[in-house]
């Protein structure tokens, strides 16, 4: 494998350094034209930047991405390419907007998803595609472009970034400009392209916080301070990993449960909900720092051989939380017919944001952090801290759907609750 891992930092930080009274994009926008302008660079079919969050990777690379095709193509197309088109929008086409304020003036069409740029003495067109699922390789049909840049090619299917590669085969001088977090050390992306540069032509590039020069040391130590586990390994140290083991090994009793007689702060319900798979709700009382898991309830129709009703299990929710004023019940998402149940009986009932494994990275974050507290009458709650582990079977990051009632009632809660309060620092730009 070739990598290149100082070339690109060392520019970059050596402009800022000469140029420290230009902006702070415009020093990334030199770095990332230093690469592009390498000689050697031309041996290369494509640029593969790795590595950890807030690296500044996605902004370097957009601007190299147009600096390189306005200076080397005319009345050509192109393509960026993320996630999603709202996504693609807000991480790149924005930033990319600001950085060419009065530099140059793109038109675009916001409508049909393209900008026109006319910069260098040539005129380009780039498309915006989103590559979402397994459908979006159908976006992408029948347009011939010169260059692609992926913005979180790790978080796109196979077939997508298949179909807008093949898209540039007809234009010789074409290249593929590559940027992720990494994930699996299963995932395809890293076993296609990392592990093979040197037959994909590709130079790869990896970065960690360190090579961003905006950021200080204590910014690093705040964002640092996000991630525990397996998303510490990725998202601060940059590495291609498995997730495996238990999915939370730093619930600690003696840290994490408490007895708080008369809690204080706002009251909620978090529900993972059931039939014949076990129904689990969790009473929470939060006081905008610290949530604390007063009770729960935890009924499995399986283990009791006997299913409960949505009358019956609302009859349960009220018990749970008699005299308490509830903010809002947290409910898995597809329980429709339970939501209906609970707004009929005067709850407030927000649907969970169920991103499963973002979710996790949340609830890791907050245990490490001390954000989550529990009652010692949890205990459905510490058997299930006990066994969730991660499937280590699967070439994705994906729990075992085993024990894991308890612990999609807390994501929940974090994910939808915890979330929405603001982040202690503000750790930079990118």
């Amino acid at each position: 494998m070739k990598r290149v891992p100082s070339r690109f930092p060392t520019c970059w930080k050596n402009w800022r350094r000469d140029c420290h009274d230009i902006s702070e994009l415009f020093s990334q926008a030199a770095a990332s034209n230093a690469l592009v302008a390498m000689p050697e660079s031309k041996q290369y079919d494509a640029i593969v930047c790795d590595g950890s969050v807030r690296s500044g990777k996605t902004m370097a690379m957009s601007i190299g991405f147009l600096i390189w095709s306005m200076r080397n193509f005319d009345r050509e197309s192109f393509a960026f390419c993320g996630k999603t088109i709202d996504s693609l929008k807000r991480n790149v086409i924005q930033p990319l907007q600001k950085w060419m304020e009065g530099i140059v003036q793109p038109k675009i069409n916001l409508s049909k998803n393209y900008m026109d740029v006319q910069w260098l003495g040539h005129e380009n067109r780039y498309y915006f595609f989103g590559g979402k699922d397994e459908s979006s390789y159908t976006l992408v049909q029948g347009i011939t472009l010169s260059g692609v840049l992926f913005d979180e090619v790790a978080l796109m299917p196979k077939s997508f970034v298949d179909q807008a590669v093949a898209r540039t085969l007809s234009e010789p001088e074409a290249r593929y400009w590559f940027n992720c977090n990494p994930e699996s050390a299963e995932h395809w992306f890293y076993k296609e392209w990392i592990c093979n540069t040197r037959q994909k032509k590709a130079l790869h590039l990896h970065f960690t916080m360190q090579d961003n020069p905006i950021l200080s040391p204590e910014q690093i130590a705040d964002a640092e301070r996000l991630y525990t586990g397996v998303f510490y390994n990725r998202y601060i140290k940059g590495l291609w990993c498995v997730a495996e083991g238990l999915i939370y090994p730093m619930f600690d009793k003696a840290v994490h449960v408490k007895s708080l007689p008369h809690p204080q702060g706002e009251w909620y319900v978090s529900v993972d909900y059931g039939t014949l798979n076990a129904f689990s709700a969790g009473l929470w009382c939060y006081d905008g720092t610290t949530a604390y898991r007063v009770a729960e309830y935890y009924y499995s129709g399986r283990e009791q051989k006997r299913q409960r009703t949505n009358t019956q299990y609302l009859q349960s929710i009220q018990q749970l939380t008699a005299g308490k004023s509830i903010s809002a019940v947290i409910v898995d998402p597809s329980a429709a017919s339970f939501i209906a149940e609970l707004r009929q009986a005067g709850f407030l009932v927000r649907k969970g944001k169920n991103d499963v494994v973002e979710g996790i990275r949340r609830t890791a974050a907050a245990l490490e952090q001390g954000k989550l507290l529990f009652s010692p009458d949890c205990k459905n709650s510490f058997r299930e801290f006990a066994l969730y582990r991660w499937d280590e079977s699967s070439s994705q990051d994906r729990p075992i759907k085993e024990n894991d009632h308890a612990m999609d009632d807390i994501r929940y809660f974090v994910s939808t609750i915890l979330r929405e309060q603001p982040k202690p620092t503000r750790i930079g730009k990118f």
